[in-house]
């Protein structure tokens, strides 16, 4: 079952079931975390982004149809994506 796991792109996530993070920044009071998304041999834009409000840490996972060549430009594609999502939707977007 790994085999065919790995084979299809799946299993890529560490063991807590999160997904692997390609990297991270700050942007202003947000943090903005590059997440893997493997789809066959591309990478899938995804991130999550994450602010504390009033002592409590939310979060908010964004996935774009955008496919991309390689880890490196997923996490430049993610983290741009990101700092746009944060400038036009602010806190609102932790809903």
């Amino acid at each position: 079952m790994s085999f065919l796991k790995k084979l299809f792109g799946m299993g890529n996530e560490p063991a807590s079931g999160e997904p692997k993070v390609l990297g991270e920044e700050h942007h202003l009071d947000y943090v903005i975390k590059a997440t893997e998304m493997k789809v066959g041999s591309e990478y899938q834009l995804s991130g999550i982004i994450e602010k504390e409000i009033d002592g409590e840490l939310k979060s908010s996972t964004f996935i774009r149809a955008d496919r991309l060549g390689s880890p490196e430009m997923a996490k430049s594609a993610a983290i741009d994506k990101a700092k746009q999502i944060i400038k036009e939707q602010g806190d609102s977007l932790f809903g």
